[in-house]
C-alpha cells in the first residue's frame, strides 16, 4: 500500500482546521467549562470526517497513518505547534489544554505511544485491530461524552500521574499548584510540618503530592466513599507512601483520630444546586456525592471550617478549594479573615485561614 501522500495530508489538514474556524464563528463552542472543549470535539469530528467516521478512516488501514498525525504535531508546522511543546503535549487532568491537545492524547495513549517522543514511530502502519480500538476510544468519547480520565485511566497533577476511574471524581484542583512550593509564604518552615489532614481525598492524590513535598509530615486522607479509598489505596501504593499517607473512612471529622494538624487541607464538594442542574453530560459519569454542595454549595464547607478550629494547631492553616464559588463562600463565612490565593485561574478559586483569626470568629 502506497503512503499518505503529503498533499492528502495538507489536504484532510485543511479540511479539519476549517471546520475548527468555521465552528468557532459560528460560537459552537458556547459552554465555558473544561467539557465545553468535548462539545466542540465532537461536532469537530462529525463535521470533517462526514456521518462515518469508520468509512473515512478505514484508508488508514495498513498505512502509516502516524504521518498525518505528525503533520499535525511537527512544531515547527503552526497548527500542529498546540500540541507538542518542550513537555510534549499539554495534557490537563480534566481533560486538555485544549480540544485538539485532547484529540491528540487520546489517540496516542490508545496505540500506546510516547507523548513527548514521536518521531521514532511516525513511519509506523496501524493494524486493523489498532484502528478499530482508536475509533471505539473516539466514539465513547464524543458520542458517550465519557471524560477522557475514565477513557485512559490516569489523571495527571502537574508531574504527577494518578490512576483513576468512575470511583472517584477526575482529580483537578487548583491546590496542587500550590504544594511544590510548600505553600510558601503562609508556611515559613516547612520543615516542621508533621501533621496533615485532607478532607474529601478522592483519589489521593492531593495527599501524596503532600506527603511527597512535606517530608517530616504523616498525613490523614479521608473520604467517606469506601469506593474512592480503594483508589486512593491503588495510588499511595504505587507512589509507595503506605508507611505516610493513612486512608480513613469518615464522614469528615468524624472518624478521625483525635489531634491536632498544622495544615487542613480540602477539595469539597462545593457545586451549587444551580449549577448542578446545568453541568455538561460528562459530569454525570463521576460520583455526584464529590460534586453537589447544596443550595449554595456551602454545605460541606460550613462543616470544615467551624470544625477545623478545634483541628488545627496554634499556628495551623486551613486551606480550602471552592472553585467559582467565592460570592457564596464570602456570604456563608461573613466577617471571616480569608486570604485568597493566587492560582492560574486567578484569586477566586482558593482560600486559608490562619487557625487564630478562626477561633476569634467563632468567639
Amino acid at each position: 500500500m502506497s503512503r499518505l501522500t503529503s498533499e492528502t495530508a495538507a489536504a484532510i489538514n485543511n479540511l479539519f482546521y476549517s471546520n475548527v474556524r468555521q465552528l468557532w464563528g459560528r460560537g459552537n463552542w458556547t459552554d465555558i467549562s473544561p467539557y465545553g472543549e468535548a462539545r466542540f470535539v465532537g461536532d469537530l469530528l462529525r463535521r470533517s470526517f462526514a456521518s462515518s467516521l469508520r468509512s473515512k478512516l478505514g484508508f488508514l488501514i495498513s498505512r502509516p497513518a502516524t504521518e498525518l498525525l505528525k503533520h499535525h504535531l511537527d512544531p515547527n508546522n503552526h497548527n500542529g505547534a498546540v500540541f507538542l511543546g518542550l513537555n510534549g503535549i499539554v495534557v490537563k487532568s480534566h481533560g486538555s489544554a485544549n480540544a485538539l491537545d485532547e484529540a491528540a492524547y487520546l489517540i496516542l495513549h490508545t496505540l500506546h505511544l510516547p507523548l513527548d517522543k514521536i518521531d521514532p514511530f511516525l513511519d509506523a502502519r496501524l493494524l486493523p485491530e489498532e484502528i478499530e480500538a482508536v475509533l471505539a476510544m473516539i466514539e465513547r468519547r464524543v458520542t458517550d461524552r465519557v471524560p477522557a480520565s475514565y477513557l485512559t485511566n490516569e489523571a495527571w497533577l502537574g508531574t504527577y500521574n494518578f490512576y483513576v476511574d468512575e470511583r472517584v471524581i477526575v482529580p483537578r484542583s487548583f491546590i496542587a499548584e500550590l504544594i511544590p512550593e510548600r505553600f510558601s509564604p503562609w508556611v515559613s518552615d516547612a520543615d516542621s510540618v508533621t501533621r496533615i489532614l485532607e478532607l474529601c481525598t478522592g483519589s489521593g492524590c492531593l495527599a501524596i503530592m503532600m506527603a511527597d513535598a512535606f517530608d517530616n509530615a504523616q498525613v490523614d486522607a479521608v473520604d467517606i466513599s469506601a469506593d474512592a479509598l480503594a483508589v486512593a489505596a491503588r495510588n499511595v501504593a504505587t507512589y509507595e507512601l503506605q508507611d505516610r499517607v493513612n486512608l480513613i473512612q469518615s464522614d469528615l471529622y468524624q472518624n478521625v483520630p483525635a489531634g491536632q494538624y498544622d495544615l487542613i487541607i480540602t477539595n469539597p464538594p462545593y457545586v451549587n444546586s444551580g449549577s448542578m442542574a446545568t453541568l455538561p453530560k460528562e459530569y454525570l459519569h463521576e460520583p455526584q456525592i464529590a460534586l453537589a454542595g447544596g443550595d449554595d454549595g456551602m454545605d460541606l464547607v460550613r462543616t470544615i471550617v467551624r470544625e477545623a478550629a478545634d483541628r488545627l494547631t496554634e499556628d495551623g492553616i486551613l486551606m480550602v478549594e471552592i472553585g467559582n464559588e467565592r460570592a457564596f463562600a464570602e456570604a456563608a463565612f461573613e466577617g471571616l479573615p480569608m486570604t485568597w490565593v493566587s492560582t492560574s485561574a486567578g484569586d477566586d478559586m482558593v482560600f486559608l485561614v490562619q487557625a487564630q483569626d478562626l477561633r476569634d470568629w467563632l468567639n
